[in-house]
């Protein structure tokens, strides 16, 4: 059997693997297709926005 591995050392891992891989997908990206991500990017964080909005807003409602 292998020796097992913390999850600690698992983690600064593949937070550098990831790090090196967004930095490399941006050097190889054209501007439309930085454009297009971003965009999905901030239309996706303004949805979360505004669900845990109105769950915040459902909630004060039940405590009403």
């Amino acid at each position: 059997m292998g020796k097992r591995v913390s999850r600690d050392l698992v983690r600064l891992v593949m937070a550098e693997l990831g790090s090196r891989g967004g930095k490399r997908s941006l050097e190889t990206m054209t501007a439309e297709e930085r454009s297009a991500r971003a965009k999905k990017a901030a239309t996706a964080a303004a949805k979360k926005r505004t669900a845990n909005r109105l769950e915040r807003e459902r909630q004060a409602a039940k405590r009403k």
